[in-house]
């Protein structure tokens, strides 16, 4: 049986996988790609196609889907998120760093995300691994974020000309989280905090945490612990939300971007 060829995208975060294709994949095969999943935070697997069916079958392997509360749905699937970017939408929907849903009391395990309608060029994802920041960080800096706690909000979405779509009762209060988490599934310990969904530090005031904060979200995605996924018509990237943050560029003013993107449930996080 085959098994999925896999290469690197960078040095800290991402790998394509290839020779597999997932509408037929075995349990085996899906195992590794999980595997590889968590070893490299984010996996891309070019030329898969899949249908609204297939898409929703893939997502259930890793678990529980989550419907997003502020995207459109895909009217004949409403469990898929639609992702599209028309071409003279101002601002592009994922187009600052974040990690999908962390203003949830149970973060996204992953999302999934398939290439529907591509523009001539541009559109690339970025992604910063947060467990690279974790290790590069001084013992000190490890001892003084291991005991604190920030808080997170969707209240970023209030805001934004990004074409949401948001459902009666999407807001909800804001939750908190560790800001050094361990990874769920394997014990990784990762910087937990992002530009987007991120207020402050639990006990300290907005002005108090915003130094610190912005000291980690550049340090998060400095351009040594990214990597960048270049689509291709019918690719599939997977991201570990606990492991990874993303960017969408927005440089492809004039066309449409459409993607469909399904998020697994994930599990509430422990501090590492």
């Amino acid at each position: 049986m085959d098994t999925w060829s896999i290469k690197k995208l960078a040095g800290h975060c991402g790998a394509r996988l290839e020779g597999v294709s997932l509408t037929n994949a075995s349990k085996m095969q899906l195992e590794q790609m999980r595997s590889a999943l968590f070893e490299h935070g984010v996996i891309v697997m070019p030329e898969q196609h899949l249908s609204p069916d297939q898409h929703i079958k893939l997502a259930e392997f890793f678990g529980e889907i989550n419907v997003n509360r502020f995207f459109t749905p895909v009217a004949s699937h409403p469990v898929i998120a639609e992702v599209r970017t028309s071409p003279n939408q101002a601002e592009v929907i994922g187009g600052t760093w974040h990690t999908d849903h962390s203003y949830d009391a149970a973060p996204a395990m992953c999302s999934i995300l398939s290439a529907k309608e591509l523009p001539p060029f541009g559109g690339d994802t970025h992604f910063a691994s947060m467990a690279a920041a974790y290790r590069a960080m001084s013992p000190a800096l490890q001892n003084i974020l291991k005991d604190l706690r920030a808080w997170h909000s969707d209240s970023s979405f209030a805001t934004t000309k990004q074409g949401i779509n948001p459902k009666q009762g999407a807001f909800r209060d804001p939750v908190i989280h560790p800001v050094i988490i361990k990874h769920p599934n394997t014990g990784t310990p990762c910087v937990f905090v992002n530009g987007d969904f991120t207020i402050n530090f639990e006990n300290w005031s907005i002005e108090e945490s915003a130094p610190l904060l912005s000291y980690l979200y550049a340090l998060i995605t400095k351009p040594i612990f990214t990597a960048r996924v270049v689509w291709e018509p019918g690719m599939v990237a997977i991201w570990d939300n606990r492991l990874v943050q993303h960017y969408a560029t927005a440089d492809y003013s004039g066309y449409t971007r459409l993607m469909h993107r399904i998020t697994v449930s994930g599990v509430p996080l422990e501090g590492a």
